[in-house]
């Protein structure tokens, strides 16, 4: 059994922190929010993950996690310390390392025995190098004796929704540090999941979970033109996404046309990384384009609903799906939120529904009657907007739908629904590049 702390608990930090002590580990999780620390030693989690909440309470109950805000006792005697603190975004895209920094100069501040510190957050290139200098600066400009460490880069490659089956079950895991020993000694704790383990060099390392969000997002994006593409020339692109992803050097995985990406990773990380390749002079024009074409996205709902309405004042538009993705309550950079900003700067009168993100949405939409259930949504509605594919708007009661719309007009935002059932049910329906379907 490891001793480990991990500072930080956020997405990343509270299912790293859980699942290591699930694995047997005698885990610290520290956070400098008193709030949050007191919810979760309450039960109370800060965010919706399912499955969460149950391992948490298997792991407190068990004496292998516990949550504290003291820097001190999190950092007594422990091995490794995993930083995974938030690493906004700043004004120019870069990220926003003042959490890291802090988390540095606080383990300088309070360790004297030989440590491995492990960077979990998503960082730029060259952040394990920073990290060193600045432990290092602060033990002398505190006066204290050099201390016995090394830094890992660590990434996280968890998907919001699965996030506890990503960390038990991963894909790989990428370690990368100037000292293969320490990285050996990180991939030790992971050798229960038996998965593979890639052990590289810090900055490699940083690079692989810049390059493989930027990557993926890209292949949204790309389905996303083709959908666009699809729309004029009467093909349906979930056909087409399906005959590109048999082929095994595509693969099916996010190629579903729709409203585009959202969330705290790839809006923050492509952003990111596209800064980077300015700084150091070189011409991101394919990531610039990935961007430009998920914010085209969320504008083309607009377009189809003032040519379908006749315009958007004072009509009724009812948002189902708030969240960025299902089965989360993030609705960081989530596209409703965005879609509703243009349709209330257009006049509109918006209602919405969210199993778990409304909660978190009312500060950002105070002027949206947020609903109970998507039919009190479709309520006196002129349009409906599927904006998030929750498992549960996939099989709603049409009829009834219908019957309470002022306008039996869809966008669907996600492709969930067959585009020729729903006109056959009398929708005026509008899908994302379903061709000669969408009308």
């Amino acid at each position: 059994m490891s001793k480990i702390c991990v500072v930080g608990t956020g997405y990343v930090g509270l299912v790293t922190g859980t699942c290591f002590a699930d694995l047997g580990n005698d885990v610290t999780c520290l956070d400098i929010n008193e709030e949050r620390i007191e919810k979760i030693n309450k039960g109370i989690m800060p965010i919706y993950e399912p499955g969460l909440e149950q391992l948490v309470e298997t792991n407190v109950s068990a004496g292998r996690l516990i949550f504290t805000t003291d820097y001190a006792l999190a950092l007594t005697n422990v091995e490794y310390v995993f930083i995974a603190v938030g690493t906004p975004s700043g004004d120019e895209g870069e990220a926003d390392l003042q959490f890291v920094r802090s988390a540095a100069e606080a383990i300088s501040d309070q360790v004297n025995h030989p440590i491995i510190v492990v960077n979990k957050s998503t960082v730029p290139v060259g952040t394990g190098d920073w990290v060193t200098d600045i432990i290092n600066k602060r033990r002398k400009t505190t006066g204290g004796e050099p201390l016995d460490f090394k830094v890992v880069s660590n990434p996280e490659f968890l998907r919001e929704g699965s996030a506890i089956s990503d960390c038990m079950n991963p894909d790989r895991v990428v370690l990368g540090s100037t000292d293969r020993s320490a990285a050996q000694k990180i991939a030790e704790l992971y050798t229960p999941l038996r998965c593979p383990v890639m052990i590289t060099d810090l900055r490699t390392a940083e690079m692989i979970k810049y390059a493989s969000n930027a990557f993926l997002a890209t292949k949204i994006s790309f389905i996303n033109e083709m959908a666009n593409m699809c729309e004029e020339l009467g093909a349906d692109v979930v056909e087409v996404a399906r005959g590109m992803g048999l082929d095994n050097r595509i693969g099916p995985s996010f190629l579903d046309a729709g409203l585009g990406w959202g969330g705290s990773c790839f809006p923050k990380d492509v952003k990111a990384l596209a800064h980077m390749a300015v700084l150091h002079g070189t011409h991101p024009q394919l990531l610039q384009a990935v961007m430009e074409i998920n914010r085209n996205q969320r504008r083309r709902v607009i377009y189809k609903l003032r040519n379908a309405l006749n315009g958007l004042n004072e009509k009724t538009v009812g948002i189902l799906g708030l969240s960025f993705k299902p089965n989360t309550d993030d609705i960081r950079d989530a596209p409703a939120l965005e879609i509703i900003h243009m349709l209330e700067n257009e006049g509109a009168i918006i209602k919405a529904y969210d199993p778990q993100g409304a909660e978190n949405a009312k500060t950002m939409i105070p002027r949206v009657t947020l609903c109970e259930t998507p039919y009190k949504v479709a309520e006196g509605a002129d349009a409906l907007v599927v904006a998030t594919e929750w498992n549960e708007f996939k099989q709603l009661d049409f009829e009834r739908i219908k019957e309470v719309m002022n306008q039996p007009v869809v966008i669907d935002g996600r492709n969930i629904w067959d585009p020729e059932q729903m006109l056959e049910k009398g929708f005026n329906y509008f899908g994302v590049g379903r061709g000669s379907n969408t009308h």
